[in-house]
């Protein structure tokens, strides 16, 4: 005898907002008389850490993995025990989309898939039998975003780079290999506060080089913080990474700057007493001998109207 179970919703695009209501149907096709011992549903969200093995021995009493923060975790049941008919049955629900109610309790974040911090919410669905036949088990994956949050203004950030900067300003530049050559570059983020459905726009201009350029690039990077009083860890690690221009460019031409946020791999900038999660905007010039000039732009990311 063959039955399977599937989660369907209504919504097209899974997405979600904290106090709407989730609404679908379970999905029941059996060749045969189906009998059962209750179907239920299960709605859970968590975050789940994890210590990059860099610095895995910096924590003696952690695994490199650490206990997953729960988020939301309620159940209903959709049939009490009994017997499902030959064919496909479709059984209604609807639950509401609200975190936990605690003291501790985080609320409810949005969806987001980075390397050591993830934030996901499902539907499981489990139909038990009896203990010769295996329990029937369907999943599903929903998303959440935040409602939208009040934008603070714009924040334009201009800089000038060249080798006296770079040594000047320390960490704000960097600088690969070697004897550095002359350049001047001039760089310009338009607003250092970025909606997530809006592109990150700015402009990079070349005014002096002494040496041919190789490349133009813009990296968007994550900077994940996690861990606890006894210590945590920090890793940035490159989300994605745009040409904007290939081989020497002219000189004293702006060259504009479009960035467009990919789903699920970023999200609000988001601070907990567990754990963070950054962005920030890199502008890379590599020149012809592969050296390679970089200047850097935290950036704050909301859900903005």
């Amino acid at each position: 005898m063959t039955a399977s179970l599937t989660i369907s919703l209504k919504k097209v695009n899974k997405i979600y907002r904290e106090g709407e209501i989730i609404a679908g149907v379970v999905i029941v096709d059996t060749a045969a008389d189906l009998r059962h011992e209750g179907l239920m549903l299960t709605m859970e969200g968590s975050v789940n850490l994890q210590i990059s093995s860099k610095n895995a021995g910096i924590f003696d009493a952690f695994s490199n993995n650490i206990r997953p923060i729960n988020l939301i975790n309620t159940s209903i049941e959709l049939a009490a025990a009994g017997k499902m008919p030959i064919g496909v049955t479709e059984i209604p629900f609807e639950m509401p989309l609200v975190g936990r109610q605690s003291s501790m309790s985080l609320g409810l974040l949005e969806t987001y898939h980075g390397v050591f911090v993830n934030v996901m919410y499902t539907l499981k669905c489990s139909m038990k039998r009896s203990f010769l036949n295996k329990p029937l088990n369907a999943s599903c994956q929903f998303f959440v975003q935040y409602k939208h949050q009040e934008r603070p203004p714009s924040k334009p950030v201009r800089c000038e780079v060249s080798p006296a900067t770079l040594r000047a300003g320390g960490g704000a530049g960097g600088v690969s290999r070697g004897a550095v050559p002359h350049f001047q570059l001039y760089a310009e983020i338009d607003s250092t506060v970025c909606a997530l459905d809006r592109p990150i726009t700015g402009k990079i201009r070349v005014d002096e080089c002494s040496v041919p350029i190789k490349s133009i690039e813009v990296q968007l990077v994550r900077v994940e913080t996690c861990g606890s009083a006894e210590g945590y860890s920090k890793d940035a690690t490159e989300v994605q990474n745009i040409q904007v221009c290939e081989g020497d460019v002219r000189r004293a031409r702006a060259v504009p700057l479009h960035v467009v946020l990919p789903r699920l791999f970023t999200c609000p900038t988001t601070t907990t007493p567990y754990f963070k999660i950054e962005f920030e905007l890199n502008i890379a010039v590599i020149f012809e001998d592969d050296y390679l000039v970089t200047e850097n732009f935290p950036i704050l990311l909301l859900r903005s109207k």
